[in-house]
């Protein structure tokens, strides 16, 4: 890697984790702000929110921040490096084409929310699911647009901008969990539709406050779909395998608030009908998605500030070896996400498991939300933070296959973890209930590591396996002595539990002593990762 190239990845890097930062910040105060208000499995109005609002993030992933864009940006970037003008088209062209795709599906969903609302509109808690699936479709067409606004913005090298849009999705949810969701209704069914209303309204600002630095890019609309027509039919032969292999996490976790919606028991005494072979208890819960829900939103906390943020400034470097077949640099650097990935990641995995509950506690119990609501939560965040070492790596991987144009072999080994998590989840969800949605998520997600990293070197270019099990080894008794330290404050010091200065006690000085001894150990065997995220230059 030259070093103009590995400033502007580190540079890139820093901005775009301290705008995240910013902005998964906002983001758990808007989850308590929520759980505040609706609580977890109080007539399940959380579960059907979060179960609709998968929906429109699903699609977001597959259209927007994972397929069209991960297609897109390759061939605009080469674009961008050769004539401008034609940059521009292929990029309008697509806003227009991906706007019209949006449209159509939204449409169709919406006749598909009819249909399911004249068989099950009698059910109050199917119909709440429909209605709030209704009302929310259109966010895909804002949300989807605003990630491929991202995606050229970063192919200019530009990341300030996309990583502070989700900053108006959170300050539009707090600002109608806390002023107009009160203000308009008492009623839990109808404020979860006032806030799904405000939601769609935090998509559409996060497209538009993207064209301004569009513009001063350069960016000018040009739609000519006859000089775009060949980079735009490249684009979409990539599309479908990438929306697969981009997804697999969103898809797992699509099927954990599924099954933990269909699976969860609607009252104390309700049996699930088997029809012929008799009824069996529920395995699950009311509130059961909601915890799957809450437990995902911690878990994607360090995955936002660490796993996408690598990925996301690595992608566009990873494109330009690729284009140019330099092959040995593509892997170098493909090496050198990953060994910032391990030194940030593993870390955050062992102590969200550890403060999981004492988390879960200082965050959401309160108002409607109970303490064994807390404790619920807690141990969703403990399972599916297992997972959060791979859950950061998979992004770079993945990646750095469809920098190659290889976009078959993460379908495969996505398809592969898909089965394995539905088929986990549904031979534990019975003796281990709604906590085997996680376990299944993070063992699916370690497969699907390691798999990818495996063949990436066998078929594409070696990877630095040397200097990553270096790092992986090192970073391993650094979290070892990160843990001791955490444990160890854990049995000194007894945290009045009760109270909010308590609760945020446990937190925050565990942390403050493992963060601490974490970074003392990496600076004491003088941390290869640590000195580049530190370098300004």
């Amino acid at each position: 890697m030259t070093t103009h190239a590995k400033q502007q990845l580190l540079s890139g890097v820093r901005i775009t984790s301290l705008a995240t930062l910013a902005s998964r910040v906002l983001g758990m105060v808007r989850d308590m702000a929520t759980a505040a208000l609706f609580g977890l499995a109080a007539g399940g109005v959380m579960d059907a929110l979060v179960v609709a609002l998968r929906i429109p993030n699903l699609f977001r992933r597959m259209f927007g921040e994972g397929a069209f864009a991960a297609s897109y940006l390759p061939v605009l970037t080469a674009q961008l490096d050769t004539d401008r003008q034609a940059a521009w088209r292929l990029a309008s062209v697509a806003f227009s084409w991906l706007a019209a795709v949006l449209v159509a599906v939204v449409l169709l969903g919406q006749l598909v929310c009819l249909w399911a609302y004249g068989l099950w509109g009698d059910d109050p808690q199917a119909k709440l699911l429909i209605t709030l699936s209704a009302t929310l479709l259109p966010y895909m067409i804002f949300i989807c647009l605003a990630a491929q606004a991202a995606a050229t913005l970063h192919a200019l090298s530009h990341f300030t901008m996309p990583a502070l849009a989700p900053v108006m999705l959170n300050l539009c949810w707090l600002i109608a969990v806390w002023g107009v969701v009160p203000w308009v209704t008492d009623d839990k069914h109808a404020q979860a539709h006032v806030l799904a209303a405000c939601i769609l309204v935090a998509g559409l600002l996060q497209f538009v406050m993207q064209l301004p630095p569009l513009w001063r890019q350069g960016f000018r609309f040009d739609y000519d779909f006859s000089a775009a027509r060949d980079s735009l039919r490249e684009v979409c032969q990539t599309m479908l395998p990438t929306m697969l292999g981009l997804a697999v996490t969103q898809v797992n976790t699509m099927l954990d608030s599924l099954l933990a919606w269909g699976l969860a028991a609607p009252g104390p005494a309700a049996t699930l009908s088997l029809g012929a072979w008799g009824s069996v208890s529920y395995p699950m819960r009311q509130g059961a998605a909601a915890a799957v829900y809450y437990g995902e939103r911690l878990y994607q906390f360090p995955l936002g500030i660490l796993g996408v943020t690598v990925a996301t400034v690595i992608y566009p470097l990873l494109s330009r070896h690729a284009a140019r077949g330099n092959h040995r640099r593509l892997a170098n650097d493909l090496t050198l996400g990953l060994r910032l990935v391990c030194f940030l990641a593993l870390p955050a995995t062992v102590g969200l498991m550890l403060l999981g509950t004492p988390i879960a506690r200082l965050l959401f119990e309160r108002g409607e939300f109970t303490a064994n609501d807390a404790l619920r939560t807690g141990r969703m965040i403990t399972w599916y933070a297992a997972g959060v070492w791979a859950y950061c790596a998979l992004p770079v991987l993945v990646r750095g296959y469809y920098s190659l144009g290889d976009h078959r072999t993460p379908v495969r080994i996505g398809l592969i973890a898909v089965g394995l998590n539905l088929g986990l989840n549904l031979i534990l969800v019975w003796p281990l209930g709604e906590l085997a949605l996680a376990l299944s998520t993070a063992a699916a997600a370690g497969l699907q590591a390691i798999l990818l990293a495996w063949l990436f070197s066998r078929r594409a270019g070696s990877l630095g396996w040397t200097a990553l099990g270096r790092t992986i080894f090192q970073t391993g008794c650094n979290t070892a002595a990160m843990a001791a330290g955490c444990l160890g404050v854990g049995r000194l010091v007894e945290f009045n539990s009760a109270s909010t200065s308590g609760r945020l006690l446990a937190v925050v000085v565990p942390l403050l002593v493992g963060g601490v001894v974490y970074l003392s150990a990496a600076a004491l065997i003088r941390s290869r990762e640590l000195q580049l995220l530190l370098r300004r230059k």
